[in-house]
């Protein structure tokens, strides 16, 4: 419980209408999409970073610990304040600040919808890039931190490969800013590079500056289906390897495509034993011959069927599909753990042949649903954490998981982050002396450790 008088200065800066300790509204903050819990002392939503800086000075004065949370939609606890302390949550602060498509960039808040700034973007013609399925619902600041993807980013890029500038708010409360409104600017470190991903155990994020692109002129949707997993993944290899990058190359195995469709009703082929969800776009003379390659590799590789998305309306569908899956999977049980391992495009065949074994090992249903165009998997185990002994089998069998990525020359996370999910994993992936300087950087910027501790740093 947080000292009478630090509460006392806590809601002179926010007001008793943003400041919530009852135990509904810390209850309501204390997890995101990982298993996982942490209750805080105390919800703030500040509308300023004037405010923040304010809240950052008493909370390190204190030694308080401190968690930045967008909508909690994240899958590796990166929201969870695992510490206890203050949840600062930005759902206040959500307002896209400016939208300037002559120079290519959009400044917002970090509680902007992803999806809010996409349709703003669109009545202009462009579109923000990064896509994650929770795009609905996530903000740019949860993206940010987590240095989010998505099925686009296959072609376009991570979240990172948008962000040209950022206002932080430091431990101390010192705001600075980097990057600017500028597509190229190489003034100093990357310090963008720096914070995005870094899950706000640095700072706290503010403001955000984004790069933005014009929409495509042109889109095609298909939908390759296989009866084998394996021909399916080898098709992903085959077209990378050709050179050929579709703006999206989605991968659903037999059991999350039933689940879909179960909830969906969308038409998609129950008897599949794998499908690929695979988009192109850009000009539309080019996108017809891209495709047109596309699918002949799909044929020469063993596809019973490829299907293409004559309306708008079909390509939504199909893309429904995809954007539900995880929550389908969540649904089966109390517990969904979904995992992120990412690992070069030539090994996705032999990642998958690995976790269809390691669930056939641990007696576990697994579904396989990949961003197979970059290798980034997820097997995603529906699980109930009161079950003990089923438990220690899924513990197991996502250590094993991770274990064969290494294998695979793959690495921990390609865009959920690393949180409380996978911090016991990151010595597989980044030897001692790395993790010791990521701890020194750390250090340096906050010596007290209030940002978002016990995660991975």
């Amino acid at each position: 419980m947080l000292h009478s008088e630090v509460k006392k200065q806590l809601v002179e800066i926010v007001g008793p209408d943003r400041f919530q300790d009852d135990p509904e509204s810390l209850v309501s903050h204390s997890y995101d999409g990982y298993v996982a819990e942490g209750r805080p002392e105390a919800v703030l939503f500040p509308v300023s970073t004037a405010e923040v800086s304010r809240i950052m000075q008493i909370a390190n004065g204190r030694g308080i610990p401190v968690t930045a949370r967008g909508a909690g939609t994240g899958l590796s606890g990166g929201a969870i304040p695992a510490a206890g302390g203050l949840v600062l949550c930005f759902a206040k602060m959500n307002r896209i600040l400016a939208v300037n498509t002559r120079d290519r960039y959009a400044i917002v808040q970090p509680g902007v919808i992803n999806a809010q700034l996409q349709k703003v973007l669109k009545k202009e013609g462009f579109f923000y890039p990064p896509d994650p399925a929770s795009f609905g619902i996530s903000t740019i600041g949860g993206n940010v931190a987590e240095n989010a993807g998505g099925p686009r980013c296959l072609k376009y890029g991570v979240t990172v490969d948008y962000v040209l500038g950022l206002e932080v708010v430091l431990a101390s409360g010192k705001i600075i800013r980097f990057g600017s409104r500028n597509v190229k600017d190489v003034t100093g470190y990357r310090l963008s590079s720096l914070f995005c991903g870094a899950e706000g155990t640095l700072g706290i994020v503010t403001e955000i500056t984004v790069r933005v692109a014009a929409l495509p002129e042109s889109y095609r949707t298909v939908l390759a289906v296989y009866d084998d997993i394996e021909l399916t993944a080898n098709t992903v290899a085959d077209i990378i390897g050709a050179g050929i990058v579709p703006a999206a190359m989605e991968l659903m195995d037999h059991i999350v495509v039933n689940l879909v469709e179960d909830a969906n009703h969308l038409g998609l082929p129950r008897s599949a034993e794998g499908v690929l969800l695979i988009e192109v776009d850009g000009v539309r003379e080019a996108v017809e011959k891209e495709m047109g390659r596309i699918v002949e590799k799909a044929w020469a590789n063993g596809a019973i069927d490829v299907k293409e998305a004559r309306t708008e309306t079909e390509r939504e569908a199909l893309w429904t599909a995809r954007r539900s899956a995880h929550g389908v999977l969540a649904r089966l049980a109390p517990n969904c753990m979904t995992e992120d391992a990412t690992v070069p495009v030539s090994n996705v065949p032999k990642m998958i042949k690995g976790v269809q074994e390691i669930a056939e090992k641990y007696k576990l249903r697994i579904g396989i649903l990949a961003h197979a165009g970059d290798g980034n998997m997820h097997p995603i185990i529906s699980t109930d954490m009161r079950d003990t002994e089923e438990w220690i089998r899924v513990e197991a069998a996502s250590q094993e998981i991770f274990e064969l990525a290494a294998r695979l020359d793959g690495t921990l996370s390609g865009e959920h982050g690393v949180g409380l999910a996978k911090s016991k994993f990151l010595p597989l992936f980044m030897d001692s002396d790395t993790r010791e300087f990521m701890a020194t950087i750390k250090k340096a910027v906050d010596p007290n450790n209030i940002l978002n501790p016990g995660k991975f740093v």
